[in-house]
């Protein structure tokens, strides 16, 4: 019977249940003690129960019925009834509503429609208010408070008043959320409060710190002392991790430049606090990659060099994660290059290859993965021969990809560990070249030339770069006349490819030639102190004077005759060393020794090359500031002669034709230049090839540099009335002045009968 009723409680519903866990205990109950009259009740209780639960109307949760069934009980046994309205209310208070479908919800725990909030020490402390009543009477932080506690802090720093200053700061910087966070104890509602609480902590937390600590800085600055040390660390790590939570999320709110230079600098006395919290470390680690890819330019010197104190003191455990993430962003924010954003892609290069070597067996992982990945790229594209496949070689991501690992293998060059990455990067550098050689990409054909010529000059390894810089020599038909005239100059630094409206300009054939300059002299300055740079120069040597002998642009033929004098002189000293030499070809130690002191002493062209770099810096500042070319360079001047002195040097040169000295022949001579004007200007033309040949042969003998040399002819171009004004009586003096003096008296009769008309 025991068996079937535990079987049957199952049915049960959660009344039933507990009372016939209440009647089973009666049970046990009377087996020990003599039966009583409450025992039988609680029997005939049980008995009720067994035919209730057995009733379909349970079963099927009709609760009408079941009302009916405890009202009957009332008339057959008030007794037990009576029981049940002192024992159990619930099983006779039953609702007309109640459900099969409500007594099975409430099997199952509810949760409440609120729950109630743990109070705090303090709270308790100051009485049982709730929580929420305590958010509303939070305390207001004011200028006071914030004088008060930095004159306490002087005095002597303390643990609690520390945290006092650590919770306003929590709530100074949960204003910038611009949303409801968690309850703060201080709140902070006035704009200049905030600037004078934050910039307090600022200025004083960190020295708080180290005194509250007792830290001693080390002289060793190389291993900083880390706050953990500290035996009272472990009493102070809560309200430290809050302040240093409170920095990072400064961090990502602010947009102001210079204030977030200033956070930036506390946050870099702040590393070695984060270095003992790995959390706030990452989260910090986060927002200083961001400053350092898209920050201002103070920001992002800030930021890396938070970023390179962490790397160093911390290597094994931030260095691979930090360059990934690095290296990311670099990619990222390489998408677009413009004059004024190739200034912060330049600073990006250099620092992250500044991270890379740190540790050269890192950056062998890295650069092993990303190169493959370039060249995972350049393969599908030459094969699929598709365009989405050409776009994503030919874009500036992937260029400037090229020209970080150059840079990091050129900086990092002696190393063994990086060295063997040399030759599969220079040949994706060479197969982008190949991909599509046609005019349209010359100018990333040129980014490709100038990266191989910065690995192949650092690292000591030949790569043949002449070929893809003569081929444009050869393809490019420099006496075509332009279709079209430009208003400005193609900047080749900031652009990939060329349109068909600037393949007509006559701005594309002179930067062309411009950059061919550049490139060939920075290559041959590469190799310039070679033992073999005679036979390395020969075949350029060949083609620049087929060039010349082609080209009949002064201005195209005027820089390239340079160039081939300055390379040539270089093979003759290189030659002439060569012949004193008393080694071999073979004694490798020798020549590289002899190379090492050619190098030291300089030759003709490392000499020119220092003196055109410099002017050609300052003009590719001026081009990435947005100036016009060669503004402010140090040229010489051409002034125009006033024809007042040319006519007191002629007369001291002719003393037989002006032998009187008076105003008249004065005003006399001025009338004939007057007179004589139409025929002045009519040799325009001849002055003009006068002036080009007087060009051609001087060319070679400027020495100042190359842009001088360039741009020499741009100047001739634009000022043809000034050059020709100024050339004109240089030229015609002589002749022209024996001509006007022997027709000098019909002259003046002529113009004093025109006055006399007039």
């Amino acid at each position: 019977m025991a068996g079937k009723q535990k079987r049957k409680l199952e049915d049960l519903s959660v009344d039933e249940f507990l009372l016939s866990g209440f009647d089973s205990a009666c049970e046990e109950d009377s087996e020990d003690e003599a039966p009583t009259q409450n025992a039988q009740k609680k029997k005939k209780a049980n008995s009720a129960k067994s035919a209730a639960k057995e009733n379909d109307v349970v079963k099927k949760g009709k609760a009408s019925q079941h009302k009916d069934q405890l009202s009957r009980l009332k008339s057959k046994d008030p007794e037990f009834y009576k029981f049940l309205e002192q024992n159990d209310q619930t099983l006779l208070n039953f609702d007309d509503t109640d459900s099969s479908e409500d007594e099975e919800e409430r099997k199952y725990h509810t949760l409440p429609n609120q729950l109630e909030e743990a109070s705090s020490d303090d709270e308790e402390e100051q009485g049982s208010a709730p929580k929420s009543q305590k958010a509303v009477e939070a305390i207001k932080v004011t200028d006071k408070m914030v004088e008060d506690w930095r004159a306490a802090l002087k005095e002597e720093p303390t643990p609690r008043l520390f945290r006092e200053i650590t919770q306003a700061f929590k709530a100074a910087v949960a204003t910038t959320k611009g949303e409801a966070g968690e309850p703060c104890r201080y709140k902070v509602a006035d704009s200049s409060v905030f600037n004078a609480l934050v910039l307090f902590c600022i200025r004083d937390v960190y020295v708080v710190l180290q005194r509250m600590l007792n830290l001693k800085p080390d002289k060793d600055q190389k291993k900083p002392v880390l706050p953990s040390s500290s035996p009272k660390w472990q009493k102070n790590m809560v309200d430290i991790k809050m302040y240093l939570s409170g920095i990072v999320q400064l961090l990502s709110c602010l947009t102001e430049a210079t204030v977030i230079s200033a956070v930036l600098r506390h946050a870099n006395q702040l590393v070695p606090y984060y270095l003992c919290l790995p959390k706030q470390c990452r989260h910090l680690l986060k927002q200083l990659i961001k400053q350092w890819s898209t920050g201002e330019e103070i920001s992002r010197v800030l930021a890396f060099l938070a970023l390179n104190k962490i790397c160093r003191h911390k290597q094994d455990t931030y260095l691979n994660p930090i360059l990934r993430q690095m290296y990311i962003s670099y990619v990222q924010n390489c998408k677009f290059t413009s004059p004024n954003v190739l200034p912060l892609i330049n600073f990006m290069q250099r620092t992250l290859t500044e991270m890379y070597s740190l540790d050269t067996q890192a950056s062998y992982q890295h650069g092993f993965i990303y190169i493959r990945q370039l060249a995972i790229h350049l393969r599908n594209a030459m094969t699929m021969k598709k365009k989405e496949t050409y776009q994503s070689v030919y874009n500036w991501q992937f260029v400037h990809c090229l020209y970080l690992w150059c840079r990091v293998l050129s900086t990092i060059h002696p190393s063994d560990v990086l060295q063997p990455l040399i030759y599969p990067l220079c040949q994706v550098i060479v197969g982008t070249i190949k991909l599509v050689p046609t005019s349209r990409y010359y100018p990333l054909r040129m980014h490709c030339v100038r990266v191989l010529t910065l690995l192949s000059g650092s690292t000591g390894t030949f790569v043949p770069v002449m070929p893809f810089l003569l081929e444009i020599i050869q393809q490019v038909d420099f006496n075509k006349k332009p279709g079209r005239m430009s208003a400005k100059p193609i900047n080749f630094a900031v652009i990939l490819k060329l349109s068909n409206t600037n393949l007509q300009e006559k701005a594309y054939k002179d930067g062309l030639i411009d950059q061919l300059y550049d490139l060939i002299l920075e290559y041959f300055h590469s190799q310039a102190c070679s033992i073999g740079f005679p036979e390395l120069a020969l075949p350029t040597i060949i083609q620049l004077k087929a060039f010349l002998k082609e080209c009949k642009v002064a201005n195209y033929c005027k820089p390239v005759r340079q160039l081939l004098e300055k390379v040539q002189e270089n093979c003759s000293h290189i030659t002439g060393r060569r012949q004193k030499a008393a080694f071999g070809v073979a004694h490798a130690t020798a020549v590289v020794a002899w190379e090492k002191q050619v190098q030291e002493e300089g030759t003709p062209l490392t000499r020119y090359y220092t003196q055109w770099k410099k002017l050609r810096e300052k003009e590719i500042q001026l081009e990435i500031s947005g100036k016009e070319r060669m503004e402010d360079l140090d040229l010489p001047e051409v002034k125009r002669r006033k024809i007042k002195d040319k006519k007191e040097q002629d007369k001291k040169e002719f003393t037989d034709l002006f032998a009187s000295d008076s105003d008249s022949d004065d005003d006399a001579t001025a009338l004939t230049f007057k007179g004589k004007k139409k025929n002045l200007d009519s040799d325009d033309d001849d002055l003009e090839d006068l002036s080009d040949l007087s060009d051609d042969e001087g060319v070679g003998a400027d020495q100042d540099g190359a842009s001088d040399a360039a741009d020499g002819e741009e100047e001739e171009d634009d000022d043809d009335e000034e050059g020709q004004a100024s050339k004109a009586p240089k030229q015609l003096s002589s002749k022209a002045l024996m001509e006007l003096a022997e027709g000098e008296e019909d002259l003046v009769e002529d113009l004093q009968l025109s006055d006399q008309e007039d």
